[in-house]
């Protein structure tokens, strides 16, 4: 399996962005790339709701949805849309932070909804809370591919290991975590956290990041931390992204997933316990 990441710095304008990543698309599918992955809110990075609610769109109308279904069974490759900011019918008004599997058809073959919410205060300069403007998904996912079985994930999931050992042993060979990381959680915690979900499960992690600091037609800019990373079922970093936008090919060997399981079958290992004492 050869697989592409696509390092991006999505603005907050989603016309803007569709010419950049189906660019990157054929790039990738004309260097032999079969399986494609974009960042997290691929479509518009943006702190701002109001902006949010001016250009966002609900799934069925979403004009980057359209295109890389179109692109993606003009190029013949499996393609995971990290996530799309869309909007839903929800009474509060909140968006959905939403990530596509796309076959080489076209089709849609699974949906996941982010499920926890990046509601933190990273320092004294940054504080997040996704929750206000997105509601959560409440459900893993887990979908068949010809290269293996893929679990969906994104971003702020990678903190939560019960998710990940739920899609392994539910059969995942590939992990999926599409991001828009803080370069202040980046520098700490990006890679050890990829590299432990991908030992904990004994499966490859694939984690396109957005990266740099992100045009804004308003005053509430973001910046990311890039490093999109694929890690091996044994750990490895086979492949580190960097700062810079662009594309990062790997070629996996998924017959390295059994092997990774057969060495350190913890994922049969599971034990009963009680709750520590309050």
């Amino acid at each position: 399996m050869k697989a592409a990441l696509l390092q991006i710095c999505s603005s907050d304008d989603p016309e803007q962005n569709i010419p950049v990543v189906t660019a990157m698309m054929r790039d990738a599918a004309h260097a032999g790339a079969q399986f494609i992955q974009t960042p997290e809110v691929t479509n518009c990075v943006s702190m701002d709701r109001a902006h949010h609610r001016s250009v966002l769109r609900h799934e069925a109308d979403d004009p980057t949805l359209a295109v890389l279904r179109d692109e993606a069974r003009n190029l013949g490759v499996w393609l995971s849309i990290g996530s799309l900011a869309l909007r839903t019918d929800d009474p509060d008004g909140r968006f959905a932070n939403r990530s596509f599997l796309i076959s080489s058809d076209g089709d849609i073959v699974a949906r996941y909804d982010k499920i926890h919410m990046f509601d933190v205060q990273v320092n004294t300069q940054e504080t997040y809370r996704e929750s206000a403007g997105f509601r959560a998904g409440d459900r893993a996912v887990l979908a068949d591919t010809p290269f293996g079985k893929v679990g969906l994930t994104i971003c702020y999931d990678l903190r939560f290991p019960q998710l990940h050992r739920a899609l392994a042993k539910a059969g995942a060979d590939i992990l999926l975590s599409p991001a828009a990381f803080t370069p202040v959680t980046g520098v700490a915690h990006w890679e050890p956290l990829l590299r432990a979900r991908a030992i904990e499960t004994g499966c490859f992690v694939l984690a396109a990041g957005q990266t740099g600091t992100h045009a804004a037609t308003t005053e509430n800019s973001r910046t990311t931390y890039g490093h999109s990373l694929v890690v091996s079922p044994w750990g490895e970093v086979l492949a580190d992204a960097g700062t810079g936008i662009g594309i990062t090919i790997v070629d996996l060997d998924l017959a390295e997933v059994a092997q990774a399981r057969q060495r350190i079958p913890a994922l049969s290992h599971d034990a009963s316990f009680s709750d520590p004492d309050e």
